[in-house]
């Protein structure tokens, strides 16, 4: 399991700084300092390779439930610009995602983003917390392709500096179509997160 970590957080690294289509697996092998064999026992082929990049992004960062579901949807996408920052195999993911976009078979990991908002969205529904006619599933669908949006243009804006800024105003632009007006006075766009780290 260490070999297969390492091989993920190397290749990672070499797609995040290269991208997708110039890492080599002769790369990623030096950065991970393993054999040839030792990569291939674990990654048939660099698709898998970025599949599993892929997977390990979506296994983080999901927040506990709490008495709000909209505002953990809040929290989670905060905690997910925060780790865009820093974390190389979300950047990683994110990258294959975008170059691999108009390829015949392009690698996604938008499905489980939407799934994880879905979930949420759902509880959230339950709880009073939407308004009647939101579809948690449509919505969800809708808010993570306006996230990826929100978040490509920070990036090439300032290199994603500006990424809190920019979800919060998403969010605000998002909620009055989303929240029932009594969980809109409980909710903070800015994120509970974020004024805990502050």
């Amino acid at each position: 399991m260490r070999t297969r970590q390492a091989v993920l957080v190397a290749a990672a690294e070499v797609i995040g700084e290269r991208g997708y289509e110039a890492a080599t697996i002769a790369e990623i092998i030096q950065r991970a300092q393993v054999t040839k064999g030792a990569l291939y026992f674990h990654f048939p082929s660099k698709d898998a390779l970025a599949r599993a990049v892929i997977a390990e992004q979506t296994e983080m960062l999901v927040p506990p439930p709490s008495d709000s579901r909209v505002q953990d949807a809040i929290d989670f996408s905060h905690r997910v610009a925060r780790a865009l920052r820093t974390d190389p195999v979300l950047q990683a993911g994110t990258r294959i995602a975008v170059e691999t976009t108009f390829s015949s078979e392009p690698l996604v990991p938008y499905q489980d983003w939407i799934n994880i908002a879905t979930g949420m969205f759902a509880e959230a529904r339950d709880r009073g917390e939407l308004l009647p006619a939101v579809n948690p599933a449509k919505a969800a669908e809708f808010f993570v392709s306006a996230y990826m949006g929100v978040q490509l243009f920070s990036l090439a804006a300032s290199n994603r500096d500006d990424l809190h800024e920019r979800i919060v105003q998403l969010w605000r632009h998002v909620l009055p179509g989303l929240a029932s007006p009594g969980a809109m006075s409980h909710l903070d766009p800015n994120g509970r997160l974020e004024q805990k780290a502050a």
